[in-house]
């Protein structure tokens, strides 16, 4: 008589089983951590944004703020009011309309004596949960529902992110 050797069927799907139980519950804990990263990214993005706007202001203050098509710059770059050459070209063309770590970024003018500076996510719930706006006081704000905050009014009106 002889011994069959391997796996039967019943032990085999009682490995798939488990392997799928293991998954369901990593993978949210996997998504929920990916959002907390692009999150986390498009603040410091937006930061930068407030930096360069700031050195924007004080060298072309004639000129007032700048959008991002004016902050950036194709390399090599030459300062002026309309390329500062104060961020990356591709953050300033938001990389090409694509954005970054699922958030898209924009600079709204106004007038010259403000901007609104904002990061939302691509998909709301899955690549980011919250938008992030900004405006000339260079406090990040945070907006729960991840909608574009746009003017002056409804980003001053946000409540400001604690890190």
């Amino acid at each position: 008589m002889r011994k069959d050797t391997g796996f039967s069927l019943i032990e085999l799907l009682i490995v798939v089983a488990i392997i799928l139980i293991i998954a369901a519950i990593a993978i949210p804990n996997l998504m929920r951590a990916r959002i907390a990263a692009n999150e986390s990214a498009s603040v410091s993005q937006l930061r930068t944004l407030n930096t360069a706007e700031a050195s924007y202001v004080t060298a072309y203050s004639t000129t007032g703020y700048g959008t991002l098509d004016h902050l950036g710059g194709a390399t090599p770059c030459t300062p002026s009011a309309i390329t500062a050459c104060l961020i990356d070209q591709s953050f300033a063309t938001n990389y090409l309309g694509k954005g970054k770590n699922g958030y898209s970024f924009a600079v709204a003018l106004p007038n010259a004596a403000q901007y609104v500076a904002s990061t939302t996510p691509l998909t709301v719930g899955i690549t980011g949960v919250n938008s992030y706006c900004s405006i000339e006081d260079a406090v990040v704000r945070q907006d729960p529902t991840g909608v574009l905050n746009a003017t002056e009014a409804a980003c001053g009106a946000l409540g400001s992110v604690s890190n």
